[in-house]
């Protein structure tokens, strides 16, 4: 069996990362001089770096690579100077091919400086943001664009505010079970094709793919619109993924989870994701235990674990009276038949 691809972002333009902060981020960023050289440089990693000690001669190691970011200390720094030093202190970043230069808390540059870096093709920027909150937003919008990503065949589902990952075999049923949680009140995020994103050490991000988006595809029915069927309520663009349910064929020599606590886990990008095994039979409404394999992860979430409370009180009762035979639950009726 071939082992699922994950691809990642080698490099992303100057001038669609400032493109898309300025209209998906929401940042306010303006180029200084006409983003020269936007569309040719490119950004390589997400980490940022502040360059005072290159603007102070030091450059053994000066991370070049990277977006610059010259806030309050660094332009106070370049205006103290005599003009002569200042020109001479900005030709030690401008003599690398650094990506771009951020000037943030709506700083500005002596125009002397400007037309260095526009000579050298380098873009320049300003934000009138303060510089941890600037670069707040563009460290968190660069790991999402470099973060490995992994293409799952499955549907992602929002069942309870929970990212259910349904996955199984090629015609077990997910999209059908995906279908009915939608019919149901819950929310689809991706159908047949789920690419998932590791945004963090422990959270996976799911999304659906360009093309497919919310479409999905029915055996012996076609292909179904969720968006225009079912209205903007049963749709999501994104979600963490955080539950697999894997949907098999019933095997009589397996053993299924049945008291115990559910201890199966699911790899995904170096991720540890809880597992279900659901094992498929006529007449079993997956659907429904989809929904309880939902809330009973809120449950122990918040730390409520039916299988330890029922183990517990099944240890007191072997304690007082030895095993136990059944009885009923309550010693009254209350005078209540219905």
């Amino acid at each position: 069996m071939r082992r699922p691809q994950t691809f990642q972002k080698e490099a992303i333009t100057v001038a669609f990362m400032t493109r898309q902060l300025r209209e998906n981020v929401g940042v306010a960023i303006e180029a200084i001089n006409e983003e020269v050289g936007a569309d040719e440089r490119e950004v390589t990693e997400r980490n940022l770096h502040r360059p005072g000690l290159a603007l102070a001669g030091y450059v053994d190691l000066f991370t070049h690579q990277r977006v610059q970011i010259l806030g309050n200390t660094e332009t106070q720094y370049l205006e103290h100077l005599e003009a002569s030093a200042r020109r001479e202190a900005f030709d030690h970043l401008i003599q690398f091919p650094i990506p771009c230069l951020v000037l943030t808390d709506g700083n500005r540059l002596d125009q002397t400086l400007v037309s260095m870096a526009t000579e050298a093709g380098i873009p320049i920027y300003r934000t009138p943001l303060p510089t941890v909150q600037f670069t707040s937003s563009l460290r968190d919008f660069l790991t999402d664009q470099f973060a490995p990503q992994r293409a799952v065949h499955g549907s992602l589902v929002d069942v309870y505010g929970i990212g259910l990952l349904l996955i199984g075999e090629s015609g077990i049923g997910k999209s059908e079970v995906a279908l009915d949680l939608v019919e149901r009140g819950h929310r689809l995020v991706a159908d047949d094709v789920v690419i998932a994103t590791k945004r963090d050490e422990s959270i996976l991000m799911g999304a659906g793919t360009e093309l497919v988006q919310h479409f999905m595809e029915v055996r012996g029915l076609g292909l179904v619109d969720i968006r225009s069927m079912f209205g903007i309520r049963a749709i999501r663009f994104q979600k963490r993924i955080e539950v697999v349910v894997h949907m098999q064929l019933w095997d009589e020599d397996k053993e299924y989870t049945r008291i115990n606590m559910v201890e199966d886990t699911h790899e995904l990008l170096g991720v540890d994701l809880p597992k279900v095994d659901v094992p498929i039979t006529p007449g079993k409404n997956i659907t429904v235990i989809c929904e309880v394999i939902a809330m009973n992860y809120l449950l122990r979430h918040y730390g409520h674990d039916p299988a330890e409370v029922f183990t517990e009180r099944l240890r007191q009762r072997i304690q007082q009276q030895g095993a136990p035979s059944p009885r009923r639950g309550i010693e009254y009726f209350e005078q209540d038949y219905e």
